[in-house]
């Protein structure tokens, strides 16, 4: 189920985050101007509550990025699992159950201290949603 979504600009400062319905976790989209990302959060951590970030493009390398797009975010229905979607393609997830994050880009190399995983992308990913 979509969570959470908007209209942007690639390299448009732009931030989307959301909650899961059922637990703690959380992740955010941002657009930097530069770079995307997503990350990774568990907010019920003290002190830095993210748990990995995961690489979704660099600006520069977009080859559309004058058009408007729009970015989704899509939680499980366990609540344990976020996917970011783009124009309706999937770029990253976070398995927050697994401990586990997949992008396409496959950068940068994960926290150690959360996952024993890369960010490998793979379509199975999809069938948790």
């Amino acid at each position: 189920m979509i969570y959470a979504e908007t209209k942007f600009t690639v390299g448009t400062e732009t931030v989307l985050e959301s909650g899961s319905p059922r637990n703690s976790f959380m992740v955010v989209f941002e657009d930097d101007g530069d770079t995307g990302y997503l990350y990774g959060l568990d907010i019920s951590r003290e002190g830095n509550p993210i748990l990995d970030a995961l690489h979704i493009y660099n600006v520069t390398n977009v080859t559309d990025k004058h058009l408007p797009s729009e970015v989704q975010i899509v939680w499980s229905g366990d609540g344990n699992k976020a996917l970011l979607l783009i124009n309706d393609y999937p770029h990253a997830a976070f398995d927050f159950e697994a401990k586990r994050g997949y992008c396409r880009t496959n950068f940068p190399p994960p926290d150690k201290n959360w996952t024993q995983y890369s960010h490998e992308w793979s379509d199975d990913v999809l069938s948790l949603f």
